[in-house]
């Protein structure tokens, strides 16, 4: 009688009308649950629980076998990967009848089915499927029934390319401190003094590996303390801070006028005698010292490059990132005086110091004035937060305009690529009687990187430095509260305007990304999205944020990704660090931080923290009109089909939840 309700069942199941299903009692419980392995491997598990009587059949059912088996479905997608099939974990039981003739396998009381599966990238996403059954006891068996489940799959860091990015940035630092006046001439003089000094060739080559190994802990040393000292978050308060980015600023003006040969910089001679008597005791702590005093003489030509390392640091916002630079730093400085003392013919190769260097250190000092103007404006976007006479100097300041910015570099590297060719001369610089290739070559490449700004001045993206210039939106004739290139207000754009009233207090408006309609005030974004249907994309950004600019310039252009973010979502791009003060009725104390909230800016950066857990930027969150996450939230995203996955799995959710009843 079992064999024909089954056969039954297995012809007539289509014909079912599912809310009858529904209706049903089913003696299968399934429970849902996932695991990380390691950074990109996770279990999934099924675990189903079964009535007493009743069986669920294995996956892998004889083929004389008419009942159905246990199918699961998961749905496709970039993000994933499955390793291997669902591996089952339980009591199988095997029955062979007879009349008619098949074999069944099944499970009785509980089983669990476990699946291994490889994410990609770092993003998180939602893994969707369903699982496809059948229960039977020793009289009849049930329709069979698909049950959904949805395992959310939280983002994740990658630190070690984080680290492995600024490392390398220290190692390029490193490699162009070693071509300045301060430190190439003394590489053979250095490295002969090893040799020369020791009667046995390979106490030379030691001492030489002392002093680079030297060189090394000095400089992680103190990159080790002022981490120490400020932590990653006070690092990461480097790249907002007004007053700190005016002093970068000043401190860059300051070298690459130096640079240029305006004045030497040099530290007190007095520290560089005491540390020089110090190193003519011998020894590895001879050594030492003498690694010391390469540190301080060479200080006004590392200083730069160490110093473009800080705000590098801060923005990866890692503990140990700005160890992992001055790490890559120091070890590329250091290396050549253990190699060349390993192979001392390569000295003959070297080429010999003379007004060369002088161009170098120009070359460096015109490149010192353009990240400075980095500083300025970061600086200008911030403000300084404080009053002088009648100014309020909160930011934006209004001074360095995206289009001022970039035409400063324009006549930057314009001027370098004069210099170059030898029609601008400086104080130190030897008369350049023919052009070598090499320079030639070099100052097409600078003048062509100028012309390509020009296009910047007229609203062109310059995709290949996002990141560096002002925000879009922060062109010539934008002020706060005023509409700058588009965008939305506290009530939204035009099209929205009419919802204004759906914020208790208005609020003067920042600007939007690629000229979209957009929201900067939460509330009103959630009020209109409730009006229109459509799911919420909350942007954690920042006037000053690097990672912002480049998405916003990098992957938001690509027509795919604009398209759904300008028709399928309600933009409400938050800065967290809009200078706006709250009226007194909305100011309060974080109950995450302790601290007081007084602007607009402090209570996005409060809501980020408290309720997704972050309190870096950018930070992309799409949710319901309710408030619900579509999607575990995702930072800095560069790879645009990544991205685009990550709005089309959120949009694809919404759309299936709003059709249920």
């Amino acid at each position: 009688m079992k064999k024909i309700i089954t056969l039954f069942f297995v012809i007539a199941f289509p014909l079912f009308n599912l809310h009858a299903q529904s209706q049903m009692h089913f003696p299968v419980s399934w429970k849902f649950s996932q695991k990380a392995i390691n950074d990109s491997e996770y279990i999934i598990t099924m675990h189903a629980t079964i009535e007493k009587g009743w069986h669920v059949y294995s996956q892998h059912l004889d083929t004389s076998a008419i009942q159905n088996p246990t199918v699961f479905t998961f749905t496709p997608s970039a993000d994933y990967n499955l390793n291997g099939s669902a591996q089952e974990d339980g009591k199988l039981i095997t029955v062979k009848d007879t009349q008619p003739k098949e074999i069944e396998s099944f499970f009785e009381d509980s089983v669990t089915f476990i699946q291994k599966i490889s994410a990609h990238g770092a993003a998180g996403f939602i893994l969707r499927g369903n699982v496809f059954y059948q229960v039977c006891n020793q009289g009849e068996c049930l329709p069979p029934k698909r049950t959904d489940f949805a395992f959310t799959i939280p983002a994740r860091e990658m630190p070690h390319q984080s680290y492995l990015g600024i490392f390398l940035l220290g190692l390029i630092a490193g490699l162009g401190a070693i071509w300045t006046p301060c430190v190439f001439p003394m590489i053979p003089l250095t490295v002969s003094f090893f040799l020369k000094r020791s009667s046995k060739r390979h106490k030379g080559i030691a001492d030489a590996f002392a002093y680079s190994a030297s060189i090394i802990a000095i400089y992680v040393l103190l990159a080790v303390i002022i981490t120490a000292i400020y932590g990653p978050d006070g690092l990461n308060a480097v790249a907002s801070n007004g007053w700190l980015n005016l002093i970068y600023f000043l401190i860059f003006i300051v070298f690459g006028a130096s640079f240029l040969g305006a004045f030497e910089l040099v530290l007190p001679a007095k520290w560089a005698n005491t540390i020089d008597r110090a190193s003519e005791k011998g020894g590895p702590l001879g050594v030492f010292f003498m690694a010391l005093t390469l540190c301080i003489i060479s200080f006004s030509c590392t200083g730069p490059f160490l110093g473009s390392l800080l705000p590098a640091a801060a923005n990866q916002g890692h503990y140990w990132s700005l160890v992992a630079g001055v790490f890559g730093f120091s070890l590329s400085l250091s290396l050549p005086f253990a190699l060349f003392a390993v192979f001392p013919s390569w000295l003959k190769n070297l080429p010999q110091s003379g007004g060369w260097l002088n161009t170098v250190k120009v070359f460096f000092g015109f490149l010192e004035l353009a990240f400075a103007l980095k500083f300025l404006s970061i600086t200008d976007l911030e403000g300084l937060h404080i009053r002088f006479l009648h100014f309020d100097l909160n930011g934006p300041l209004g001074l360095m305009h995206r289009e001022v910015f970039l035409s400063l570099w324009v006549v930057i590297f314009a001027l370098l690529g004069f210099y170059l060719l030898g029609k601008i001369r400086l104080k130190h610089d030897s008369e350049l009687h023919h052009l070598g290739v090499f320079r030639l070559m070099l100052a097409v490449i600078v003048f062509a990187f100028s012309i390509y700004l020009i296009p910047g001045l007229f609203g062109a993206p310059l995709k290949m430095i996002s990141g560096f210039p002002p925000p879009s939106f922060y062109s010539e004739g934008w002020s706060l509260g005023v509409a700058g290139g588009g965008g939305a207000s506290a009530g939204g754009s035009a099209q929205q305007g009419s919802n204004s009233n759906t914020t208790a207090h208005a609020r003067a408006k920042i600007g939007c990304p690629l000229n979209l309609d957009c929201f900067n005030d939460f509330q009103a974004a959630v009020a209109y999205a409730k009006q229109v249907n459509k799911p919420v994309m909350i942007d954690f950004t920042g006037l000053s944020c690097g990672n912002c600019r480049k998405m916003e310039e990098s992957v938001w252009p690509d027509p795919r990704v604009l398209s759904d973010i300008k028709n399928d979502f309600v933009l409400t791009s938050l800065f967290v660090d809009d200078p706006t003060p709250l009226p007194d009725s909305l100011k309060y104390v974080s109950k995450t931080t302790g601290e007081k909230v007084e602007t607009y800016g402090n209570k996005w950066s409060d809501m980020e923290t408290s309720l997704y857990h972050y309190n870096t930027q950018p930070l992309y969150v799409l949710i319901t009109p309710q408030g619900d996450e579509l999607a575990p939230p995702v930072g800095y995203t560069p790879d645009i089909e990544q991205y685009l996955n990550f709005l089309n799995g959120a949009k694809a959710k919404f759309q299936q939840d709003s059709r249920k009843p």
